[in-house]
């Protein structure tokens, strides 16, 4: 990519679009294309038509999804199948239409089968039954993921897709009825940290910032015996965990070589455009609870609820594609989620701003 190219992040206020910006930004790229949703709303085909005819933007980051955690899924899955189709289908189209130069499409490590052999590789896509507490989700991204796919094979586009393994970093969703593993980790634990030490107004503060606090959770903060952290199952399952820079690194890298790349392997990468993107090793829930329990500062007691759902047992990508090409990720767990609540508890001291 050039330096003054026109490089559109749908998305970029997100956990992994504004993870892409800041890489891009580091790496020089002044030309970056950003809207708000009030400003575009990507569900629409005649505002995303209008809005590539007008800015022509010569690359695309497709960031842009409706996201949440195990209980979003399960709960509404018509939300996440409809709006995922029509925003990936709306941006991988008028790319298309409007010439862009590269787009990558940024999916998830859920597009595996649940019981597929670990570490997941690439080519087990499509190659047996979906978790089913999030398939609907995994449905579009898999739609996603052949709509660039067919474009390639029938139009010689260069559209790439990475698919990350669980995200945590800066401007994630604490939201707990909708939040993913590590940011519900981070707020639970904070909050009983600050149960622990009798600041109930600190605790009203953190509610008015990042949402209401479930009952489950205030029970927990209110025992008579003392403050305790409830958490979802049994703790048993695997998750692999890579942070937002790590993987807007390897997505700017993947992009910076896409040319190369399809010069080199049209019609492998024609075919299979999927490259995953993880840290290649994984934790218990449970040892991730204590590691995220000891970087908060919280010293009371946790409990698990084994009626709650523990999600697929192990989901562990197979990262050696994008090793051989020359990328690894470089942060580490506990780097990563120190630098992560440093960002959770400073948004709380300016007000969430």
């Amino acid at each position: 990519m050039e330096l003054d190219a026109r490089i559109f992040i749908p998305g970029h206020s997100g956990l992994a679009g504004s993870a892409i910006c800041r890489r891009l930004e580091a790496g020089g790229y002044r030309n970056l294309i950003v809207r708000s949703h009030s400003q575009l709303d990507l569900s629409r085909w005649q505002e995303v038509e209008a809005f590539f005819a007008r800015e022509k933007p010569e690359y695309v980051f497709l960031c842009a999804a409706k996201v949440g955690g195990i209980h979003a899924n399960d709960t509404y899955p018509v939300d996440f199948l409809l709006e995922n189709l029509k925003i990936q289908n709306n941006v991988i189209e008028a790319a298309f239409r409007n010439s862009v130069k590269g787009l990558l499409f940024l999916g998830s490590s859920c597009i595996y089968p649940k019981e597929a052999p670990q570490p997941l590789r690439e080519d087990y896509l499509l190659t047996g039954p979906l978790e089913p507490t999030n398939q609907a989700y995994a449905i579009a991204k898999i739609a996603g993921i052949e709509l660039c796919r067919a474009f390639n094979r029938q139009h010689g586009t260069r559209f790439l897709c990475a698919m990350p393994t669980n995200l945590y970093g800066p401007n994630d969703r604490y939201d707990l009825e909708n939040s993913h593993l590590i940011p519900a980790l981070i707020r639970k634990f904070h909050l009983g940290k600050l149960a622990l030490q009798k600041d109930f107004a600190a605790i009203g503060q953190e509610e008015s910032c990042y949402g209401p606090i479930p009952r489950d959770v205030l029970e927990g903060l209110k025992k008579d015996e003392g403050p305790e952290v409830r958490l979802w199952g049994t703790g048993a399952p695997l998750r692999e965990l890579l942070h937002s820079d790590d993987m807007a690194d390897a997505c700017v890298f993947l992009m910076e070589r896409a040319e190369g790349l399809f010069e080199r392997e049209r019609e492998g990468l024609a075919a299979s455009p999927v490259f995953n993107v993880g840290a290649g090793r994984d934790t218990t829930i449970r040892e991730l609870a204590h590691t995220v329990a000891r970087v908060v500062g919280f010293e009371g007691r946790v409990s698990w609820d084994p009626a709650r759902p523990d999600g697929i047992l192990r989901k562990l990508l197979d990262v050696s594609r994008l090793r051989e090409l020359g990328w690894e990720s470089r942060i580490s767990l506990e780097d990563g989620l120190r630098a992560t609540y440093r960002d959770y508890v400073s948004k709380l001291s300016r007000g969430c701003r």
